[in-house]
């Protein structure tokens, strides 16, 4: 990597809320390392790794850490590999090709037991944003595409040319939250018999069409559309639903989970997770609650921290983020282990174990 490309890297991979993220993750190392462990070192798992932005800034906060980074964007990861390598970090940083609710396969494919911390930066990465030839953005003509993983057979020009009126409603609906979604749905439905939508110019022009410019959101019309279908498309929630059990049930004790929401539905997610583990489990007014139904994640956020005036005017990107993290401070019970049906395994006997 020339030094032009190491600095076109940085201006690309802006990291929200750095310095905060860095006191989420690294803050409880301590704690951690004081346990009776097997592990050398503490281990921290970037879920969604991108251009390492964050990752790097985690080692350099904990020199004796390891890290571990996950990405289904085999470009991203390659990338990032090179970055830690330039920064001398690469003896500590174990790269996973591989979508985040793979989390406890990547775990066990590298021998690794329990966590002290997990990370989890959700929507597109800013390579993602900035490339022009996957459709990611409304900002750009190209190929209806938006895989994170180009690997996978199904694109967002599939979605629009083979799911039918009430599907293609339900995503613009729910993923989108758009207004005109049944309008737009069916103007979809109707045109493509003819000339189905390839291009993101098409797509644009079409909502453009649809959406009346008297109920318009600011900026373009087409954002919560593209949004919606980069979420079908990756299954994204589908994949944060199931990867969060699976971090809890890794977690070492007073271990943590630090996690950047970009939707509201993301945020809704993460949100609705934590507070499984924060609140008792008992029925209203029981004068004592048992040992076992004691809430066992503690909050560190307060809620959400966001982006302050000053980050918003320097990286717009950061306007809507959410920022939540929790710790562990008691075993996982097994209630939780059995609500959570999509945890494999592994997970179950972690939890079990923990």
């Amino acid at each position: 990597m020339t030094e032009t490309q190491e600095r076109d890297l940085a201006a690309i991979h802006r990291p929200v809320l750095l310095e905060d993220c860095v006191r989420l993750v690294t803050g409880g190392l301590k704690a951690t390392a004081g346990r009776d462990r097997r592990d050398v070192h503490p281990t921290i798992v970037d879920c969604t790794l991108g251009l390492a932005g964050h990752a790097t800034a985690f080692l350099k906060a904990a020199p004796e850490a390891r890290l571990v980074g996950i990405d289904r964007d085999a470009e991203a990861l390659g990338l990032a590999t090179e970055r830690m390598r330039r920064e001398g970090l690469a003896d500590r940083f174990i790269p996973v090709h591989a979508a985040f609710d793979e989390f406890t396969e990547a775990l066990d494919e590298h021998g690794i037991g329990r966590v002290d911390a997990a990370f989890m930066d959700l929507g597109l990465s800013s390579l993602q944003i900035d490339e022009t030839d996957r459709g990611f953005s409304y900002s750009h003509d190209a190929p209806l595409d938006m895989r994170m993983d180009i690997s996978q057979p199904l694109t967002a020009e599939r979605v629009l040319a083979e799911y039918d009126e009430r599907s293609l409603t339900r995503i613009f609906r729910t993923y989108g939250e758009e207004k005109f979604s049944r309008q737009i749905a069916h103007e979809i439905v109707m045109r493509r018999t003819e000339s189905p939508l390839t291009t993101s110019a098409e797509l644009n022009a079409l909502v453009d069409e649809v959406v009346p410019k008297a109920h318009r959101p600011a900026g373009n019309p087409a954002k919560r559309v593209f949004q919606a279908l980069r979420i079908e498309v990756n299954g994204e929630l589908d994949k944060l639903a199931r990867t969060l059990p699976q971090i809890a049930l890794r977690l070492r004790g007073h271990g943590r989970i630090v996690v950047e929401s970009y939707h509201s539905l993301e945020d809704k997610t993460v949100k609705t997770f934590m507070n499984d583990g924060l609140v008792a489990d008992v029925p209203p007014n029981m004068p004592v609650v048992p040992p076992e139904a004691r809430p066992f994640f503690r909050e560190l956020t307060r809620g959400a921290i966001k982006a302050d005036e000053e980050e918003i005017a320097s990286n717009p990107r950061s306007a809507s983020v959410r920022l939540r993290a929790v710790e562990l401070v008691r075993p996982i019970p097994r209630r939780f282990i059995e609500r959570y049906e999509t945890a494999s395994t592994s997970d179950r006997q972690y939890g079990e174990r923990n």
